[in-house]
């Protein structure tokens, strides 16, 4: 590559972002992630009010673009000062403040950003733009940029490392000023702490990722069901009985279930605002998803090179395996500690769990985790009758059966598994994976193998507890949850809803990660793991499927 990018203009806000941190600037700009969180906000509302702020004379924002420059922008405020042109930059923030903390002074990206408009607009107008002003409306004050040629070459030269960072694929380190991370929207994509984990496993990060993300799933089961747009709203007609309305800002997942449909202007509605949307079948397996999240070719680039290398590979499904194993093993241990003696049948059971476990972190080929992986699991679903205990006979387990059940317990479990890798699919696209290329599993359906591989880790505490636990607490009522036809056994239309409410409950629980060592939602889980997932090929590795049940 010639280090020029695609030969765009940058934005002079892309400079803004070099100035404060090379890697913000190339998330945003290269891979084309940004993030509107409570602060970008603020900035919004704080520029829809300009006009009231700033009283004392004409402003207007102009939209300035030069291909000398290689520059384009739109300037808060153009104003006209003693016969010159003085560009405005409104920030909600404080000021840089001296040694003595009396004379303000702006910060080296604002002053960055100020000069850049002074330059657009000296090409625009011709005539010579002498200083840009800054008001910081925290400290209700104007600090001055004084636009010499010092500041001309420094947005020159921003320029040129814009375009060269813009040229490549690999993203820039981890800033070394911690403090700039806790101010920063992509602190939850980027996940700086994390990978300074992954280098001092001693250090004990802040949390710079939000516990759980308060948007809620919308999952339309009934039959024939459609939904369409009204503004910013999503509208759930059924075929009889009243509508429903739904804001697309607190939506973060549209889930069609058989028959469902949605309209175009829906789509359209869900992808400006990157809700994601997944269809599955009346039987309960998932067909596909839709994500308007960031899907840039650097990050897909970076994921075929090293996952296309078969140790590599390996090393990730060895680490993935042995993380599900360990899981069911937990997950049995805890379901009958307590007891004053375990059946012998159960014992021997966790034996069988536990050399699967060796076995896995020991395999040398994908063939060899197979096997430890599918001896695990047949001892793991043999205790399950046991961990029911004393149940409906009907709801008794006989055994995984999947297209299609033949009992209850499969019903319901693959009926969540398919819930399970709508979420998955819905994380992997919104961080920029693609879907469709794993490490472990191999194109056999319509699942995505790297989906599939992902869900492992998520099967044990998201569904099988959430499942077994209701089962327990008498939920499931064995002939109006269910629809029994000669061999096959579905959910019927209330057993879905149920069992939605309750993985959904289960989704929004909240768990210790036990290596960040803060406590995130499930939900957010599956994101975190999926960014963690890369940085294994991002500079960071080590911290992926590491956690694990207590």
């Amino acid at each position: 590559m010639d280090g020029s990018g695609d030969g765009a203009p940058l934005r002079v806000m892309a400079l803004h972002a070099l100035a404060y941190c090379e890697r913000l600037f190339f998330l945003e700009e290269v891979e084309e992630i940004r993030v509107a969180d409570a602060r970008v906000y603020a900035g919004r509302t704080l520029h829809a009010e300009l006009a009231r702020e700033e009283g004392d004379g004409p402003s207007e924002r102009f939209v300035l673009e030069s291909e000398a420059l290689g520059l384009r922008g739109e300037v808060d405020a153009l104003r006209r000062r003693d016969g010159r042109w003085i560009p405005y930059e409104h920030k909600r923030g404080r000021c840089k403040r001296g040694e003595g903390k009396e004379a303000p002074e702006a910060w080296p990206s604002d002053r960055l950003q100020v000069g850049a408009y002074a330059m657009l607009v000296e090409e625009a107008t011709g005539e010579v733009v002498p200083e840009g002003r800054l008001r910081y409306h925290a400290d209700n004050v104007t600090v001055r940029v004084a636009v010499d040629e010092a500041l001309r070459a420094e947005v020159r030269a921003a320029i040129q490392r814009g375009r060269a960072l813009r040229g490549t694929v690999e993203r820039p380190p981890v800033t070394p000023n911690e403090r700039l991370c806790t101010h920063c929207s992509l602190a939850p994509v980027c996940l700086p702490e994390e990978e300074r984990l992954a280098k001092d496993e001693a250090r004990e990060p802040p949390r710079l990722t939000p516990k759980d993300d308060d948007r809620q799933a919308l999952h339309v089961t009934t039959h024939g069901a459609r939904v369409g747009r009204s503004g910013d709203e999503l509208v759930v007609t059924p075929r009889e009985g009243e509508e429903t309305r739904v804001p697309s800002r607190s939506t973060r997942h549209v889930v069609l279930h058989g028959g469902a449909q949605i309209s175009t202007q829906a789509l359209h509605l869900c992808a400006e605002r990157e809700v994601g949307v997944s269809w599955v079948t009346t039987g309960g397996r998932f067909i596909g998803s839709l994500s308007a999240g960031a899907g840039s070719v650097q990050r897909r680039i970076r994921q075929y090179e090293a996952l296309g290398k078969e140790g590599f590979a390996l090393d990730l499904a060895r680490r993935l395996v042995g993380a599900k194993l360990e899981g069911q093993l937990r997950f049995v241990l805890r379901s009958t500690r307590g007891e004053r003696a375990r059946p012998a049948a159960v014992e021997e059971m966790l034996d069988g769990m536990r050399r699967a476990v060796r076995g896995a972190h020991a395999a040398g080929t994908v063939e060899e985790l197979l096997g430890n992986e599918g001896a695990g699991a047949a001892a793991y679903f043999s205790t399950w009758n046991v961990l029911l205990g004393e149940v409906d006979e009907r709801l008794r387990y006989a055994g995984r059966t999947r297209r299609p059940p033949r009992d209850r317990v499969s019903a319901l479990l693959g009926f969540g598994y398919a819930l399970l890798l709508s979420d998955v699919t819905t994380a992997l696209t919104s961080v920029g994976l693609e879907p469709a290329f794993g490490f472990y599993h191999r194109p056999r359906s319509s699942a995505p193998p790297l989906s599939l591989d992902l869900m492992e880790l998520f099967r044990v505490p998201l569904v099988d507890m959430a499942v077994l636990g209701s089962i327990r607490r008498g939920q499931w009522d064995p002939e109006e949850d269910f629809s029994v036809t000669g061999p096959r056994i579905w959910l019927s239309a209330a057993g879905k809803r149920k069992l939605v409410e309750v993985y959904e409950r289960r989704r929004a629980e909240e768990w210790k990660h036990s290596v960040v060592g803060y406590s995130l939602s499930y939900g957010r889980m599956i994101e975190l793991e999926a960014r963690l997932l890369e940085k294994e090929w991002c500079g960071a590795p080590g911290l992926f499927a590491k956690f694990r049940l207590r």
